[in-house]
């Protein structure tokens, strides 16, 4: 792995970090109403092509940043309406 892959693999960890504390906040407080819905919808659609644009490029860092922010949106999202 080279330094590039690295620093890669290090901006995608940092990124999908991010979104953690929100899951925790809505899994916590059992409220998602302020989370926007049309704004969850674009991001998963975005993530989800950037996703598959990282799996057609076989490029890890691509893979492993749209991994992790695809899962923490599909669980915002799921929080979404289970706690409606």
């Amino acid at each position: 792995m080279n330094s590039l892959q690295l620093l890669g693999l290090a901006a995608g960890t940092i990124t999908s970090i991010t979104f953690i504390p929100q899951v925790i906040q809505i899994w916590r407080t059992k409220s998602a109403k302020d989370i926007s819905l049309p704004m969850l919808s674009m991001l998963i659609i975005g993530v989800s092509l950037w996703l598959a644009y990282g799996i057609i490029l076989r490029d890890a860092a691509i893979i492993y940043t749209n991994s992790m922010v695809l899962s923490m949106s599909l669980i915002m999202l799921y929080f979404k309406f289970r706690f409606r």
